[in-house]
């Protein structure tokens, strides 16, 4: 049920997401009963600000409130995915090329299921991935968790982002 749920809220939200200028990174829903809790992360092009959360917040809120399929209580997160968003469509691993992330597949690969490197694109359904030694080509249907990985080294020392 959770699955399903969380996919008729995608779908709820990711028109209305778009109509504010706004991308719809995730839906996640956890717990049960009246400790649920619904997760919706969003983004926009150069970062999402506190305002632009605190102002998509009642939105969202009346989207839910319209949905038969979350009846009873929850408790409702707005937030951005943070600095090491989480990848999930195809346009991501195109957007964030040349960043550094982490990847989990379902079957190993060359008898490994974690990698972590420099994203180099999407070539067809293909991602690409360079590591120090390497460069791999993981099916895009078998990657299973995927996020944008911080990289501490491109901070000037005594500088702050």
């Amino acid at each position: 049920m959770s699955k399903d749920l969380t996919a008729s809220l995608t779908a709820l939200l990711e028109d209305a997401a778009a109509a504010h200028g706004l991308e719809l990174v995730a839906v996640e829903i956890t717990g049960q009963g009246g400790s649920r809790m619904v997760r919706v992360y969003l983004d926009q092009q150069g970062g999402i600000d506190i305002d632009t959360i605190v102002a998509a917040n009642a939105w969202i809120s009346d989207a839910l409130d319209s949905c038969d399929d979350l009846a009873g209580a929850y408790t409702l997160e707005v937030s951005s995915p943070g600095i090491e968003r989480p990848l999930r469509k195809p346009a991501d691993y195109e957007r964030f090329t040349g960043r550094h992330v982490a990847l989990k597949v379902a079957s190993p690969i060359d008898g490994r299921r974690s990698f972590s490197g420099m994203l180099a694109g999407l070539d067809g359904d293909q991602v690409i991935l360079k590591t120090d030694t390497t460069r791999l080509s993981i099916p895009l249907a078998s990657i299973t968790k995927a996020h944008l990985k911080f990289d501490f080294a491109s901070i000037d020392e005594g500088k702050t982002r």
